[in-house]
């Protein structure tokens, strides 16, 4: 059956078994891939962004036509700039120069209006600090108040995990055939994580959750922040205040190395097909540690949370 609009077509993506991944390093277990880079706007964002505006508009406090503003590393402001685009809002994507431009082209393809702010002094391209994240959300705060906008606050608004607690947890469950262990995910917003593992636990209270953060920018574990420049895109932005995982259940903490993550990415497009970003090699190099250690013989879920079309001005597949 053909759906009305592409808001149709949000979630239930597909969810595949890394049984080459996992068997070529002679390891026990499963990992279970939800595919969310099949998404329409090629992210897990597209949830999230559907979820908060779904909300705002029941709620009243996005009020018809009103323009919509965030900041993003990119997915969140495509996922958002195809459901504005639907409904009639207009959008407003406010993004660091140090994400990959495809981002950035992608989003004003679709409608947005994009706004890229300067990296901090001595930032690097491609490594987008908190501290540059805290300079996006100082710039969506004056668009915010300059053109009466609702802000969308992908770290504080709970239509966020509030649409994976409904989606992508029994969407995983389901498509595991009731047999997943562990759910890993590598923190941005958390909104994810928080919800995913919230909905696992409720449908399997023994499910384990772990938060995977970068090396030198493990905040959420309380580490100090040694090396807050790092190249995965997307999350680990190194802040321990994460709204969402308060009283979110946590039963371990990763932590991974660019290169790691780089590495696993390129070896998911060659060993499984798998063209996906940073997050995600990163996702499945933390379920292939589990394997090896506390969860051997489990068998753990991660999320493909975007593709590699979004990453090749960068070097990662160099």
């Amino acid at each position: 059956m053909a759906a009305n609009s592409l808001l149709d077509v949000i979630g239930n993506t597909p969810s595949v078994w890394l049984d080459r991944l996992v068997s070529a390093r002679g390891l026990e277990g499963r990992i279970l891939a939800k595919l969310d880079y099949l998404n329409p706007g090629f992210s897990k964002k597209d949830r999230a962004a559907k979820g908060i505006v779904d909300a705002a508009e029941r709620s009243g406090d996005l009020a018809p036509g009103q323009t919509v503003v965030e900041l993003t590393s990119g997915n969140m402001g495509t996922g958002l700039a195809i459901v504005c685009a639907l409904k009639g809002y207009p959008f407003v994507a406010v993004m660091s120069r140090g994400n990959s431009v495809e981002r950035a082209r992608m989003m004003a393809a679709l409608g947005a209006e994009v706004v890229l702010v300067d990296q901090l002094p001595g930032s690097v391209p491609g490594q987008v600090s908190g501290g540059d994240l805290a300079e996006v959300d100082r710039v969506a705060k004056e668009i915010v108040i300059e053109r009466g906008a609702f802000r969308a606050d992908q770290f504080n608004h709970p239509g966020n995990p509030k649409a994976h607690f409904e989606t992508t947890a029994p969407e995983l469950w389901s498509d595991s055939d009731n047999s997943l262990t562990a759910f890993v995910d590598f923190a941005g917003s958390s909104g994810t994580y928080a919800g995913t593992i919230a909905g696992l636990k409720a449908l399997q209270p023994d499910i384990r959750g772990y938060v995977l953060e970068p090396i030198g920018a493990a905040a959420l574990s309380g580490n100090p922040v040694s090396q807050p420049d790092h190249p995965i895109q997307g999350g680990g932005y190194a802040m321990s205040d994460l709204a969402f995982m308060v009283d979110t259940p946590v039963d371990g903490f990763l932590t991974i190395s660019g290169a790691e993550a780089r590495d696993m990415t390129r070896a998911l497009a060659r060993e499984e097909g798998v063209f996906a970003g940073f997050s995600a090699g990163a996702n499945v190099a933390a379920a292939l540690s589990l394997l090896q250690g506390s969860e051997r013989g489990g068998v753990v879920g991660v999320v493909i949370c975007d593709s590699g079309l979004k990453y090749l001005s960068t070097d990662l597949f160099e």
